[in-house]
């Protein structure tokens, strides 16, 4: 799933020069718990003021929220989330920078993501990351297996197909966070060392 999949598309904003009081007021008639904080101008970037800023920097400290105003406790430039991006990455952003929420832009405004849209939408359970990684990795395997064969070991073509192997490879590594022992390249290319001779001399040469 992709985070188009499971954004919410009415996203409720805010102007910078509002009070707390009125984000607060916002927050509570929408049932939410961030609100994106409007553009000013072409060349500006979004902002969000959450729940979790509202009470750590205004009402922790006792402070009147009709004179506190957005633009002092938002954070901006906020990260943002690209539609196409799949939910297991959307949720290590939003782990990573320590944040429930995040909008969703593509040249505008599309919607919202949290934490809780993750967690109720995703297809984690019945579609792991890693069991479709694994699969497409060895459907592409197969793929540059057939492409060597058929058009040799020092084509061009097979030497795409086989860094398309890798670089997967290597993502599926690093969503399991394990070291690769031995690539599949390798394990192939021991299985035929004749075939790969050439160019393993060749890159003897030229590094």
């Amino acid at each position: 799933m992709k985070v188009a999949d499971i954004m919410t598309p009415d996203v409720v904003t805010i102007r910078n020069s509002a009070t707390v009081a009125e984000a607060v007021k916002r927050m509570r008639q929408h049932d939410i718990q961030a609100l994106i904080v409007d553009l000013t101008h072409e060349e500006d970037a979004y902002g969000i003021v959450t729940i979790t800023d509202i009470v750590s920097k205004v009402i922790a400290f006792g402070q009147d929220t009709r004179r506190r105003r957005v633009y002092e406790i938002m954070n901006k430039p906020c990260i943002v989330l690209n539609p196409d991006l799949g939910i297991e990455y959307a949720a290590r952003l939003l782990a990573n920078a320590g944040i429930h929420s995040a909008p969703v832009v593509q040249q505008k405004l599309l919607g919202i993501v949290s934490m809780t849209d993750i967690l109720q939408q995703g297809d984690f359970i019945e579609q792991p990351q890693t069991l479709r990684l694994t699969e497409r990795l060895q459907h592409l395997e197969e793929t540059a297996r057939q492409i060597c064969y058929q058009k040799g070991p020092s084509s061009p073509e097979c030497q795409d197909a086989w860094a398309t192997v890798d670089a997967l490879e290597a993502e599926l590594a690093h969503q399991r966070d394990e070291p690769i022992e031995k690539t599949i390249f390798e394990s192939y290319m021991e299985d035929y060392p004749e075939a790969f001779k050439d160019r393993e001399y060749e890159a003897w040469c030229s590094g």
